[in-house]
Order: C-alpha cells, then sequence, then structure tokens
C-alpha cells in the first residue's frame, strides 16, 4: 500500500496491475447480520458503494453469509439500497459468526467472483472478518475510513486519520485486489430505501465442514446492558468537555439530554480523565455520530472530535473560547459560559415541551 502517490505514478501503476488480477471488477459491500438483525453500517455502505460502482460503470453486489434460509431476506433489503445483485453463500457452518468459517467462506467468495473492491462496516465483527479476509487474500486494507473515491484511473482512494487524528491520510492499495476497506457506523449518509427495487441472486455454496472449524458455539448470551450508549444512533446528543471544569459538572449535560430526550457523551480528555466511560466517548477514537442536533458544551473541537461529529445536521457549540476550533465548523456557535447556559436551556426546553413533544423532537 502507499499514501497519495502522484497521479502520474498512479496511472502507471494501474497498468502494471498484474494480469491475474485485471479481471477483478464489481464493488462488493459485505452485509452485517446476526440472528437475522442486519447492522445498519451495511445499508449505509452501499449508498457509498453505489457511488463508487457508478463512477467506475459496474455492479455493486450485496455478500450475505449465513446460514440455510437465513440470507434472502437481507439480500431483499440490500437491493432496496441500491445493490444490483447479492451473493448468497448459505451453510449450516455459517448459522453463527465465527472467524474461521466466515474468513474461509469470504476468500472462496472472492477467488471465484473477484471483486475490484470489497467495503465492510468497521464493527467488532467487521473488523475482525476484514483482516482476516485481507491476510489470506494477501491484498490491503484500510481501516476506519472517512471517505472513499474513484480516482480518473479507476483507483479506491481510501481516507482516513492518521496521527491521532492530526492528519488525514488517503491510502492506495496499487498492485492488489480486491482493494480492502472498513467504514465506521454513521461516517456515511444512510441512502434512500426505494421498495419496489428488485435485483438478481447469485448462490455460492462455500466447501466448509464442521470438523474443521476450531472454534464452536457453547451458547449465545445477548447484550443487555441497558445502561451502555446508542449515541451513534441518536437524532439528538448533548455532549461536554473539559471546559466543564469536573465531573459533577456533567450532571447539567444529562440534565439537558434527559429533558431533549437525547442521548449524552464527550470528548477524549473526558474519559481519559475517568469522568464518563468509554462508551460516551464521541470523536475518531470513539463514536462517530450523525444527529439532527448535536450540542457540544466545553469542547475545543480538536480534529479527532470533529471527525466524529461534522455528519450532524446542526451542530451548537458552546465555549467560553472565541477562537476554539469548534467555531470552525458548528451551525450556531455561544461564546459564554456552559455551566451557566446548560442549566438555563434546561429549564427553558422543559417548560416548552411536553413529554410527548420530547418523544417527537427525539423521533
Amino acid at each position: 500500500m502507499s499514501a497519495t502517490p502522484p497521479p502520474a505514478a498512479r496511472a502507471s501503476a494501474k497498468k502494471e496491475l498484474p494480469e491475474h488480477f485485471r479481471d477483478y471488477k464489481h464493488v462488493w459491500v459485505f452485509i452485517e447480520q446476526e440472528r437475522g438483525d442486519v447492522h445498519p453500517v451495511s445499508w449505509e455502505l452501499l449508498g457509498e458503494g453505489r457511488k463508487l460502482a457508478d463512477k467506475l460503470g459496474v455492479e455493486l453486489a450485496a455478500v450475505v453469509l449465513g446460514g440455510p434460509d437465513a440470507t434472502k431476506e437481507a439480500a431483499a433489503e440490500a437491493f432496496r439500497y441500491g445493490a444490483d445483485l447479492a451473493y448468497l453463500v448459505e451453510h449450516p457452518v455459517l448459522a453463527d459468526y465465527r472467524n474461521e468459517s466466515y474468513a474461509r467462506a469470504m476468500t472462496q467468495l472472492v477467488n471465484t467472483h473477484k471483486p475490484e473492491i470489497l467495503l465492510l462496516g468497521a464493527t467488532n465483527l467487521g473488523r475482525d472478518l476484514a483482516g482476516s479476509v485481507a491476510t489470506t487474500l494477501l491484498t490491503g486494507l484500510t481501516a476506519d475510513c472517512t471517505e472513499l473515491a474513484v480516482d480518473a484511473d479507476g483507483s479506491l482512494a481510501a481516507t482516513r486519520p492518521t496521527f491521532g487524528g492530526s492528519l488525514l491520510c488517503t491510502i492506495y492499495t496499487l498492485n492488489y485486489r480486491p482493494q480492502m476497506a472498513t467504514v465506521r457506523p454513521r461516517v456515511m449518509p444512510m441512502p434512500a430505501r426505494v421498495a419496489d427495487r428488485l435485483g438478481r441472486i447469485v448462490a455460492f455454496t462455500p466447501d466448509l465442514s464442521e470438523d474443521e472449524i476450531i472454534t464452536k458455539l457453547l451458547r449465545f448470551i445477548p447484550d443487555r446492558d441497558s445502561n451502555k450508549s446508542n449515541l451513534a444512533f441518536a437524532d439528538i446528543v448533548v455532549a461536554g468537555g473539559m471546559g466543564l471544569g469536573s465531573a459533577e459538572n456533567f450532571q447539567l449535560v444529562k440534565n439537558l439530554a434527559a429533558v431533549l430526550g437525547a442521548e449524552f457523551g464527550c470528548s477524549r480528555p473526558v474519559v481519559q480523565k475517568g469522568w464518563l466511560s468509554s462508551d460516551r466517548q464521541i470523536g475518531q477514537t470513539g463514536k462517530t455520530i450523525r444527529p439532527k442536533l448535536y450540542i457540544a458544551a466545553g469542547i475545543s473541537g480538536a480534529i479527532q472530535h470533529r471527525v466524529g461529529v461534522e455528519g450532524a445536521d446542526c451542530i451548537v457549540a458552546v465555549n467560553t473560547d472565541r477562537n476554539a476550533p469548534i467555531f470552525d465548523f458548528a451551525h450556531i456557535g455561544v461564546a459564554t459560559d456552559a455551566i451557566r447556559l446548560l442549566p438555563a436551556l434546561t429549564e427553558a426546553f422543559r417548560a416548552r415541551l411536553s413529554p410527548h413533544q420530547r418523544d417527537r423532537l427525539a423521533g
């Protein structure tokens, strides 16, 4: 892999692609599902994959792995989000996710049908699978991308933050195929769903045997911890930073979030201080969010944080420092002390919003 070579060098590398890789075509998106539930990042990636496929003049394919009769519903939904075709990879060994069985099935499918680009969600499952598949196929993988594009020479340009988020780096996989990338949930917008859209099915039966899979599933225990955050999919988020001064002052953030029917979060230094848990962290090394409304109180807005929030429809920044970076990308800026403003906002919203109105606002 290489970081942002000049266009002439990329064009030359494109022409020198090894002969056995030149018939790799089309854009694939892995549809992540567990026990019948598809992760929304799959639909987000189909929207991005549609743009790449259209620019390349190729087809967009959804890849659905699962047990017998466990892939068809996800494939039908993939067509509604833009896929032209769906590869259905069904096998009893794939009934539950295990790295070894899924990696074998995916690499067999890739070697048979040869995609040029393969995209996966940067979830726990997607990251686990992507690394194994890329290693087995001896190709490049760009992780946690924030932007995907196709250059004039047809190469995938995968951009991601680097050096702790202080720089953005564009990565090219020049002489290997497929070009692989993972994208975090909520980085890309959700595409429009077309209810009557259809596509074609390509069935694929992998060469798998349960006896050859070392890992065994003994029991499935769902995560039912209701205290964990749902930041990535919240419509309203209120967050606080070091400008709040103390862990106790985060109650002001929580109070406003409760009135708005919102989730609450924080910047990375707050987690490092131990004021809130890591599942509440927003930014490059935390959660990426795309809410309708984001209120940031006492957050300076370093690039690590900006990467995680710039997809919000409306960003309201509250900070005493008029030169804080967050004012460069916020839609509304309030230069004042958040410790004084948050209680006033909370009371104003409490007076104006009935519980029913808060539910509608959050929805």
